[in-house]
């Protein structure tokens, strides 16, 4: 294919609505970008999810609260329609007065919050406890400074009548480059164009060519090669068209990618899961990848190579896999978008096969190195039919902190339905289902805009049932971008009330409350496992030293702390200038899983070239906190 103005690469990686209106640009790998949830988990642990708001301010219930620059990319909210309806307003950027607000009922309707962007999803009666009326927004909503949600309704309970619950999805930037706060008139022409074109392939055109296999068959135990490319490029695109009388097997059927010869595949997993597909049996289609209406599968991530390429088919199964036809289009050049080092190989993690773990969570992925997730399928089978079995939340952690950065109320909202899975198959242009009512299910998430970063891992796990109390089986996989090396590496750790570390370390402080041990637990899977750890309190300033890595783009602090109060607060400085683009701010509570462990990341500006930094943590009140508590600092530099 020959393209006379293809789209080149922006000078800055992009951000906000770019970010999602970009999708050739997914395989860069992005400095100071970290993902981010605040939501309505049960705060015990167990399934009464229900409850969503952080704090009274006036006469408004606010449900999020963050400090420094960053942007909203999923918003979900639930509610019986016998309940009052909500408002939601958004405050950015410390300003009093709300730049945009919304009703529930005006999901799908009130631009730029319009279908596919944004719509609302109707559940079923299912026995009396339903009908619930779940809205969804994909609306990127970036802002420079700050960003505050309230309702103007208590969300709450789980019975009629009552308020709801939800979630939001965001990222946060370590500096407010490139960010331009939401105004809601933005042009949101091409974001909406490429979503209403599901099933062809969003990214801009580039040169290109197709490696065409007709009447392709693949005998059981054998396997096919599909694509054989060397030097460098990228797959821009993968179709398959099963042959009408002998369809393959999505599920013993594989596809196996290696790139640049590496010596385990990237990409190894059943042809039902690389197409968004594992169970099969509706036609379920993203913007990503999916099935067509007319039996025909299609994969639109891109997946740059710099030395050579292979794809092969292995069928696993007993019966023979025929295609009418399989396309495999490459660019030779990649358009000139993924310089070597500057993106990462498309990837799976290790087919999970379906199995049950016993009292903990069902690992789907567990990656290293550096890069971000993009997508995962998750299929589950409990013992009966009837069972409400998708009730187990999602519970991703990044980078090995212990506190999960990204955790559902219940495995349905992470896909954004929030009502089980009685009436498959459902899908829009991000996430969908597929399966039978209740069992088995088998749900798919396109991370476009909220993509997952890390820099030294992600685990990716799923409940089983409302508190893993229920036998489910599971299976599926996860797609990122990644590479080998990690993106940050640790290079001190400050144990609080340890003497001899605040010695080495020159901790000192003004304001103390005074020292205290804390036994409790971390929210998420290891929730039935005490620690305990001697902390301090302050309500003036504490501050050490710490070793960094001369050659480090920014470094990452690491807090273990008491979240029994919520908005904790402190201003920041770095050898003694304040880290202007944000305070550490952190809004939620727990006062049953008491322990957290949240971040701030410091921008290269304050760090580069340096081999220790000297941090001052100066508490500022807000809300409920008497004072800044800490017990354990682990500093990362960033590499």
């Amino acid at each position: 294919m020959s393209v006379s103005n293809p789209i080149s690469k922006p000078e800055y990686p992009p951000k906000g609505l770019a970010n999602m209106e970009r999708f050739d640009l997914l395989p860069l790998l992005r400095d100071g970008v970290q993902v981010r949830y605040e939501g309505s988990i049960d705060k015990q642990g167990f399934n009464a999810d229900w409850d969503w708001w952080l704090y009274r301010d006036r006469d408004e219930w606010v449900i999020f609260d963050v400090d420094g620059p960053g942007c909203i990319y999923n918003f979900v909210q639930h509610r019986y329609p016998e309940s009052e309806e909500p408002t939601f307003r958004f405050y950015f950027d410390d300003e009093e007065t709300p730049r945009f607000q919304i009703r529930h009922s005006e999901f799908g309707e009130k631009f730029p919050f319009v279908r596919p962007l944004a719509d609302a999803y109707l559940g079923p009666d299912d026995n009396g406890r339903g009908p619930i009326r779940v809205v969804r927004s994909f609306v990127p909503m970036p802002f420079r400074k700050s960003c505050k949600i309230t309702s103007d309704l208590r969300l709450k309970g789980a019975a009629k009548g009552d308020g709801g619950w939800g979630h939001v999805v965001y990222h946060c930037y370590s500096t407010p480059d490139g960010i331009a706060t939401f105004t809601g008139r933005e042009s949101y022409e091409r974001l909406l164009g490429m979503w209403n074109r599901v099933g062809s392939d969003p990214k801009p055109p580039v040169e290109s060519k197709a490696i065409v296999r007709r009447e392709l068959v693949v005998a059981p135990g054998q396997s096919a090669t599909v694509l054989d490319e060397l030097g460098a490029g990228s797959v821009v695109s993968v179709l398959a068209e099963p042959d009408a009388g002998q369809p393959f097997d999505p599920q013993n059927v594989w596809i196996r990618a290696t790139w640049d010869g590496h010596p385990t595949p990237d990409i190894e997993c059943p042809l039902g899961v690389f197409f968004g597909n594992e169970l099969g049996m509706h036609a379920i289609g993203l913007l990503s990848h999916g099935r067509k209406p007319d039996g025909g599968y299609y994969n639109f991530f891109p997946m740059p190579y710099w030395r050579s390429a292979r794809i092969e088919l292995v069928n696993k199964g007993e019966t023979s896999a025929s295609f009418a036809g399989w396309e495999t289009t490459v660019a030779s050049e990649q358009g000139g978008l993924y310089p070597e080092g500057s993106a990462g190989y498309f990837r799976s993690t290790p087919y999970y096969a379906s199995r049950a773990t016993s009292g903990s969570d069902s690992i789907i992925g567990d990656i290293a190195g550096r890069g971000h997730l993009v997508a995962g399928q998750i299929t589950a089978f409990a013992r009966r039919p009837g069972q409400i079995s998708c009730e187990g939340d999602v519970r991703v952690h990044i980078d090995g902190i212990a506190t999960p950065q990204v955790e559902s109320d219940g495995s349905e909202s992470w896909i954004c339905y929030g009502w089980g899975f009685p009436t498959p198959p459902e899908m829009n242009p991000s996430s969908g289902y597929d399966g039978l009512p209740d069992n088995p299910w088998s749900m798919v998430r396109l991370c476009s805009g909220d993509w997952y970063p890390f820099r030294t891992g992600l685990r990716f796990g799923i409940e089983s049932g409302e508190f893993n109390n229920q036998y489910i089986r599971h299976s599926g996989a996860l797609f990122y971008y990644g590479v080998d090396e990690p993106g940050m590496a640790l290079t001190d750790e400050v144990d609080i009330g340890n003497k001899a570390s605040e010695g080495i370390h020159g901790y000192r402080s003004a304001g103390s409350r005074g020292y205290y041990v804390l036994e409790s637990s971390y929210e998420g899977d290891d929730d039935d496992r005490l620690v305990s750890d001697t902390g301090h309190e302050v309500e003036g300033w504490s501050e050490f030293v710490a070793s960094i890595a001369p050659e480090n783009k920014g470094v990452r602090l690491r807090r273990r702390s008491d979240q029994i109060t919520g908005r904790q607060k402190a201003n920041v400085y770095i050898d003694g200038v304040l880290v202007k683009e944000r305070s550490w701010y952190y809004a939620d509570r727990n006062p049953y899983k008491r322990w957290l462990e949240d971040e701030f990341e410091i921008p290269g500006a304050y760090t580069q070239g340096k081999s220790e930094i000297a941090v001052r943590l100066e508490y500022v009140q807000a809300g409920e906190t008497r004072a800044w508590n800490e017990f354990y600092y682990w500093v990362y530099s960033l590499v």
